[in-house]
């Protein structure tokens, strides 16, 4: 099979001795050892088993394979949240006095991780405010140990060249290159195959797709996964048998959902994006996108969410917020419901407004994760709480 759909759908857990058709929960903390020579060997290495439910299981081992599948990947782990697989791809592999490069248009939580949490432990961070690969090798010092970068970035869209950065990657080999994959998803994006060494997820999106659990993924390079094993084994971020078995079946629907969530976003982004009352209106796939070009190189389509600014401000995207009808409020994203919300005072709360404005987050900026529904049903409501609001 070479088609991703028909890979990620038959890709399972080995069956029990019940033959059953769908993969059961295993709601176990610890797995038994048939003697204690096969107990010694699994924990020596020497044979593969299962032994303890924080280390592995057979459902997020599911999970795991079936991302594998999708981004081309030689290893992976789960995580109980999108943010502890991102700190884990920082903490795994930096010791005191190393150095971090990352692009400026990051998540606001990964933000505090890098200047407040890390620097705590000798380990200093470099911002990149631009595409430009000259700058990002500007940046890179002889202690440099991760190049991060987010690609969509959350909330200002921002793209940067992954071909470029992956040739970037082959002139420094002992640099770690890693992305947060979340707002593409594999099915549109595979950055492994451009060079990087690590692709994260926050699987609480667009993986699981309806707001249900929490949880996060990497997967990359084979020896870099076994660093990273040792560093979940013994600070156990470990994602729950329910939450992985919840999230290996949403697997199977991601494309034709990715599908959805990126025609109808662009359809909703063509339609708001001569309206007199938004302002700065991004999208990947709009031509007026200042990276469409690059968008249109590396992604399959455009993604499910759309950033813009009403007029009015802070003020004015508040009364518009509460003037929707259908469409949700919450911080969350990726859900098959259509959900708005305000960076600014919440996902980027915790930003200067000086940072803020350095990512393009203003009073005004709205970032719309656009669900399943008929499109037409999410226009009228954004265009009735527009219209309610002038």
């Amino acid at each position: 099979m070479k088609k991703d759909q028909s890979r990620i759908i038959r890709e399972q857990a080995p069956r029990s001795t019940t033959r059953e058709h769908s993969v059961p929960l295993y709601l176990t903390s610890s797995f038994i050892f048939n003697s204690a020579e096969q107990g010694r060997a699994i924990f020596a290495d020497e044979e593969e088993g299962m032994i303890y439910s924080r280390y592995a299981n057979p459902n997020t081992s599911e999970f795991v394979n079936r991302v594998c599948t999708l981004e081309s990947a030689e290893s992976g782990l789960a995580f109980s949240s999108g943010m502890a697989a991102v700190f884990a791809s920082f903490a795994a592999f930096v010791e005191n006095g190393d150095h971090i490069v990352a692009s400026r248009a990051i998540f606001g939580s990964t933000h505090q991780l890098l200047t407040q949490l890390l620097p705590r432990w000798g380990v200093s961070t470099t911002y990149v405010n631009s595409p430009e690969i000259s700058e990002w090798e500007k940046a890179i010092q002889d202690n440099t140990k991760i190049v991060f970068l987010e690609s969509p970035s959350n909330p200002g869209l921002e793209l940067y060249d992954l071909e470029k950065l992956g040739n970037l990657k082959k002139k420094y080999p002992n640099i770690i290159f890693s992305i947060d994959n979340c707002f593409a998803t594999p099915h549109l994006q595979k950055p492994l195959q451009y060079g990087f060494d690590l692709s994260i997820h926050s699987a609480t999106k667009y993986m699981d797709g309806q707001g249900r659990v929490l949880g996060g993924v990497i997967v990359g390079n084979r020896s870099l996964m076994n660093k990273l094993m040792f560093f979940i084994r013994h600070t156990g971020p470990a994602m729950s048998p329910f939450n992985a078995w919840t999230l290996s079946k949403s697997l199977e629907t991601l494309g034709l959902r990715m599908d959805r969530h990126c025609s109808n976003a662009l359809a909703i982004a063509q339609a708001l994006e001569s309206h007199p009352e938004i302002i700065n209106i991004r999208y990947p796939f709009l031509p007026s996108h200042p990276q469409y070009k690059l968008a249109k190189r590396q992604m399959k389509a455009g993604g499910g969410i759309i950033t813009f600014e009403v007029k009015g401000e802070q003020e004015r995207a508040f009364r518009f917020i509460d003037a929707l009808e259908m469409i949700l409020y919450t911080s969350n994203l990726g859900d098959s419901r259509t959900i708005a919300t305000h960076p600014g005072s919440t996902t980027h709360s915790k930003l200067t407004d000086q940072e803020k404005a350095s990512l393009g987050i203003r009073p005004g900026t709205i970032r719309l994760s656009v669900g399943l529904e008929d499109q037409e049903d999410i226009l009228e409501d954004i265009l009735q709480a527009l219209n309610a609001t002038k």
